[in-house]
Parts: C-alpha cells; sequence; structure tokens
C-alpha cells in the first residue's frame, strides 16, 4: 500500500528530498505513519517534532489528500494507499 509523503520549506532542505514513497501493508494511522518515517529519516525528528509535547503539530502543518489534520481525525488519521501526506514547516515569531 503506497503512500507518497511530501516534504516543502525547511523539511526539504534538511532531507534534501522533496517526497518519497512509502508502502505499509495495510491502513495506519497517521500517527503510526510518522514513527516510522522518522525511523526511515531521522534526521527529520529534531526538525519535525516538538521534543517537550513529542507532538508533529506545533512545528509543522500537515495535510492529508489537502486536507488540513485537523478536519480530519488529526494524528489518528487513517491512511490508506494512494494517500499523499505533506509536511509543511510552521514557522514562530515573536
Amino acid at each position: 500500500m503506497p503512500i507518497t509523503i511530501k516534504f516543502v520549506g525547511a523539511f526539504r532542505g534538511v532531507l534534501g528530498k522533496d517526497r518519497l514513497v512509502l508502502s505499509f501493508e495495510d491502513a495506519i494511522p497517521l500517527k503510526k505513519a510518522i514513527r516510522k518515517i522518522i525511523a526511515y529519516l531521522p534526521q527529520l525528528e529534531q526538525v519535525l517534532i516538538n521534543p517537550v509535547l513529542e507532538d508533529p503539530r506545533p512545528n509543522t502543518l500537515i495535510l492529508v489528500n489537502g486536507k488540513e489534520i485537523s478536519v480530519l481525525d488529526g494524528l489518528d488519521t487513517m491512511l490508506k494507499s494512494g494517500d499523499e501526506v505533506v509536511f509543511v514547516p510552521v514557522v514562530h515569531g515573536g
């Protein structure tokens, strides 16, 4: 079951690539897919995951098939064959 993962902005710079395709055996929740993506690309963890919250959402806008995950089921959104997940870094200022 292939899922396309796209990286925008700083994520692309860190990884040196803008996309990858990962295959999973069955439908998988987004939070589990993120753990597998980080296992595959460990350099992504330090820029994707907020170390205090252990959550990517404060640092990242996550889209599944063009929809922000907050209008879906958040990190529990189930990914299926052919889905596209896009990670867009969020810049905070103050």
